[in-house]
């Protein structure tokens, strides 16, 4: 028992839910790690060692996210919980893009959902299980055709729910993510640098030799309209970037929300490739994200018009990419777009080693989306 009581203190408040829910996911057939487990003792109990050194010491990032193991292939997924009766259309919208024809169509980046679970007396809780995600912006990319590459397929993505009626209403740069193909070492959970053993860093390929797959999560407020409604209007549901402008007027007044996934996704592009916007107390300023991407910045200007009217919609950002892509050199799409935290003599020497090897190896520039 006082085993139990010591683990009991590591846990967060909500990770104890997790906890206590650690058997029923088990009959479903998903296995949380051993932190979540019911008699869970602490692996650097009665060590020198600190929690944050050991693999289940290390606390999820977020309160309704949790990691598992599909018992049946040991696949990774990740589960979400959600409050079905906050978020009424988010099991729904997902399961429309997971269904057949759409969820055969490789333009649909969406993110698959595998299964749904109903929680026992959760009062109007459900658990999403879908595939085990990571950040756009870790690693960093490379070159300007993964630039590119990633670019094509959020655009892709965002006109294909545009087609199908549904605004996402929250496609900002968090909720923006992409799977694991480029990675040797599966990572852990909450600290994706790292190995999942928590043994050393998780070891990767780059973009260019295994090219990710991108998708847009977190359906929560997003919302699918009548075919036939071209001009839906509706009051602003808020999601987690607070710079659109339309949102700076009256909170009563209704806007169509598909000018506005374009406004978000501009900015998405922006934050990670061009200019991100510093805060320190007082003093803001913005650093240049990435350098030889400068082409993108007329169409993330226009996607981000301050009149919402005025912006683009996806067919016409979509086809206005597509001249820009096709404009690119081979060399172009070869050469080095170095992060702002790579910019040194090693950093470009390590990029040349790499470029010299991909044409030795012919690997080519440009490729189709992964399906």
């Amino acid at each position: 028992m006082a085993s139990t009581s010591a683990a009991h203190s590591h846990l967060s408040e909500f990770e104890i839910w997790w906890r206590d829910h650690y058997d029923f996911l088990k009959d479903k057939g998903y296995k949380l790690r051993s932190r979540y487990s019911p008699d869970w003792v602490p692996s650097w109990t009665n060590t020198k060692k600190a929690g944050i050194e050991c693999e289940d010491g290390i606390k999820p990032r977020h309160r309704s996210l949790l990691d598992a193991r599909h018992t049946q292939d040991g696949a990774r997924v990740s589960l979400k919980r959600i409050d079905v009766s906050r978020h009424p259309y988010e099991i729904e919208i997902g399961r429309h893009f997971c269904d057949a024809p759409l969820g055969e169509d490789p333009a649909n980046h969406c993110v698959p959902i595998y299964d749904v679970l109903e929680v026992p007396d959760g009062n109007n809780i459900a658990i999403i299980v879908m595939p085990l995600l990571r950040k756009v912006t870790d690693p960093y990319f490379d070159t300007v055709r993964e630039v590119v590459d990633c670019i094509h397929q959020l655009l892709e993505g965002l006109r294909f729910m545009h087609i199908h009626h549904v605004a996402h209403w929250d496609c900002m740069q968090l909720n923006i993510l992409m799977d694991g193909s480029m990675f040797i070492d599966a990572w852990h959970p909450s600290d994706q640098y790292m190995s999942e053993d928590f043994k050393r860093p998780a070891r990767h390929r780059t973009r260019t030799q295994s090219p990710p797959r991108y998708y847009y999560i977190d359906f929560g407020i997003s919302r699918k309209y009548d075919a036939f409604n071209t001009n839906p209007l509706e009051i602003p549901i808020y999601g987690g970037d607070k710079g659109v402008p339309e949102f700076m007027e009256a909170y009563t007044k209704p806007w169509n929300p598909f000018p506005t996934d374009v406004w978000y996704l501009g900015h998405a592009i922006q934050e990670t490739f061009l200019d991100l916007l510093l805060i320190f107390h007082t003093l803001i300023w913005t650093k240049q994200c990435y350098l030889g991407v400068e082409f993108l910045r007329d169409l993330v200007t226009d996607m981000m018009h301050s009149d919402p009217t005025q912006r683009p919609n996806m067919d016409n950002v979509f086809a206005w990419f597509q001249v820009l892509r096709q404009g690119l050199s081979k060399w172009k799409l070869r050469s080095r777009v170095a992060h702002d935290d790579e910019r040194s003599l090693f950093d470009f020497l390590v990029h040349w080693a790499r470029r010299i090897q991909y044409i030795v190896c012919r690997i080519p520039p440009t490729h189709t989306s992964p399906s």
